[in-house]
């Protein structure tokens, strides 16, 4: 759930007005040019996608674990008869 949460957050949080007012930025005008730059943004966005696929990776992992526990064995077919 963290990965999820987190990859949400970097997604979208470059893109919003939080980003470019507050305190780090405002104290430091270099630092806030730097951050306001498309392309930190998109690599920030992009460490937010990848956060996100690894949470819904995840999560089906867990979702399936839920359905078939790990070390279930899988029932395997009759032996055939040999006819001995």
């Amino acid at each position: 759930m963290y990965l999820l949460e987190t990859g949400l957050v970097l997604l979208v949080a470059p893109w919003s007005t939080f980003w470019e007012r507050n305190w780090l930025v405002e104290t430091s005008p270099l630092l806030g040019g730097v951050i306001r730059l498309a392309a930190v943004r998109g690599a920030v966005s992009g460490v937010g996608v990848v956060n996100l696929c690894a949470g819904l990776w995840e999560l089906a992992v867990s979702l399936l674990a839920l359905v078939r526990p790990v070390g279930a064995s899988v029932p395997r077919p009759p032996e055939p008869d040999r006819g001995t």
